[in-house]
């Protein structure tokens, strides 16, 4: 099956609109030393980032639980487009048997109060899956939110 035709309950979509203006909820995904200061779930530390949002480039994130040793994030760039729209590859380095890569897709909208972010990643591959990424990120965009103010 192509990607273009999986189904829906295989792919996270999430908005979230901010009070800030589009630039600067843009610049938090790619200024290294912005992103470092939100990114992950609740109690979630970054311990090393390589980032260059250049479209081709990698990304990788060692991430700290509160609990747990250290895990890997990496990515590699498929759009930079500022301020409107970011594209990347996820895949956690040491992987669980059910996951496989994704395709994250930011937009930042501009609105009447700020910024609307909508976030469409996927295909995953169980429903389990999807649902860490969606309490993943929801958290991720409420930290996200909280730096901005």
């Amino acid at each position: 099956m192509a990607e273009s035709e999986q189904p829906a309950e295989t792919r996270l979509r999430l908005e979230r609109v901010l009070t800030v203006p589009r630039e600067r909820v843009f610049a938090a995904f790619v200024d290294p030393d912005q992103l470092r200061r939100w990114w992950g779930p609740a109690g979630f530390t970054v311990s090393r980032l390589k980032l260059a949002a250049e479209e081709g480039a990698s990304c990788r994130i060692a991430m700290q639980p509160p609990e747990g040793g250290v895990f890997h994030i990496r990515g590699t760039f498929q759009a930079v487009e500022p301020p409107r729209r970011l594209a990347f590859t996820f895949i956690y380095e040491e992987p669980d048997p059910d996951d496989q890569e994704t395709l994250v897709t930011l937009t930042f909208d501009s609105t009447d109060s700020g910024t609307c972010i909508t976030l469409d990643q996927g295909p995953f591959r169980t429903a389990a899956r999807l649902e860490l990424h969606r309490q993943g990120w929801t958290d991720t965009l409420e930290r996200l939110e909280r730096s901005l103010v």
